[in-house]
């Protein structure tokens, strides 16, 4: 497992009994987790505690404010800044545990611009509110942010102007599949792809989309728009029981004509009890020249 160490602004406080305290910045929230499944302590019993996710029987759920609890605020990882605004479905609109790969990534990025590549194109697809985007923008790459929800599209180019990055980002509301496809025939080319594709979704022409069944095919198709020398293609995914392996395995078989490194693994992040909180899993394909 790969875990992101040098957050300041977010510490994971506890976890029991399905629950995870969090400190975001100066606000606590506790919300639900489904990784926690061992027994601790009553942590809705706990004192300081801005707002509670409450799960509803009826499907989804609502925020439970406690103390003053803010519309929206601003944490910081090392030189990114992003806006946390808690939201439906438990939702804050950052996932911390990526700190990891945003890590890797302008690692890999910086390298690539050492060695004399002046202008990296970058595609990340399904980009919520642009975590990675921000990430890779802020080492230097052209990236292309496409998210078929026009609010979190909007809430990328707010973390993007936070970071104090106004240009270098080009930001696209569609349908993933659809943009690829077009990407395609306009003979357009990147040098990595990232994708955070959903277990489950919906189409706006009512198309279904299911990772277990869909994943294998869109890598194959996103695969044709790397250029002949690519730097990087990162997958992320959440799905509970999709294994690391299976991301080294579809980047392996449909990368192949690439010559380079697939590397697999869990992703999480630390917590006070001396434990690592499990937060999904991750699979990327590093260019030869490209990696440490």
């Amino acid at each position: 497992m790969k875990t992101a160490q040098d957050w300041c602004d977010y510490k994971i406080l506890a976890t029991a009994d399905g629950m995870k305290l969090e400190r975001w910045k100066d606000v606590v929230l506790l919300r639900p987790d489904p990784q926690v499944i061992w027994k601790g302590e009553d942590l809705f019993s706990r004192k300081g505690i801005h707002a509670v996710y409450r799960r509803s029987d009826k499907g989804g759920g609502c925020w439970e404010t406690r103390l003053n609890f803010p519309a929206e605020w601003v944490v910081s990882y090392r030189d990114l800044k992003f806006k946390i605004k808690p939201m439906g479905f438990k939702h804050t609109g950052l996932f911390p545990e990526q700190a990891v790969n945003w890590n890797a990534m302008r690692e890999i990025i910086e390298r690539a611009k050492a060695q004399g590549r002046s202008q990296i194109k970058i595609l990340n697809l399904f980009a919520y509110t642009g975590g990675a985007s921000v990430a890779c923008a802020k080492s230097g790459a052209l990236v292309t942010h496409v998210d078929a929800s026009k609010g979190m599209v909007e809430r990328a180019g707010e973390n993007a102007r936070l970071s104090g990055i106004n240009e270098g980002i080009r930001y696209i509301i569609d349908d993933c599949m659809k943009f690829v496809a077009r990407e395609i025939r306009r003979g357009n080319r990147y040098d990595a792809i990232i994708m955070d594709p959903p277990s489950y979704g919906r189409g706006p022409g009512g198309e279904m989309w299911k990772i277990e069944e869909n994943l294998f095919d869109f890598v194959k198709l996103c695969s044709q728009l790397l250029t002949e020398n690519p730097l990087f293609f990162l997958i992320n995914s959440y799905t509970t029981g999709l294994q690391p392996t299976v991301l080294e395995n579809l980047l392996k078989l449909c990368l192949k004509d690439y010559s380079g490194t697939v590397e697999a693994y869990e992703v999480g992040l630390p917590t006070d009890e001396g434990i690592n909180l499990p937060c999904g899993c991750s699979g990327m394909f590093v260019g030869d020249n490209y990696g440490r």
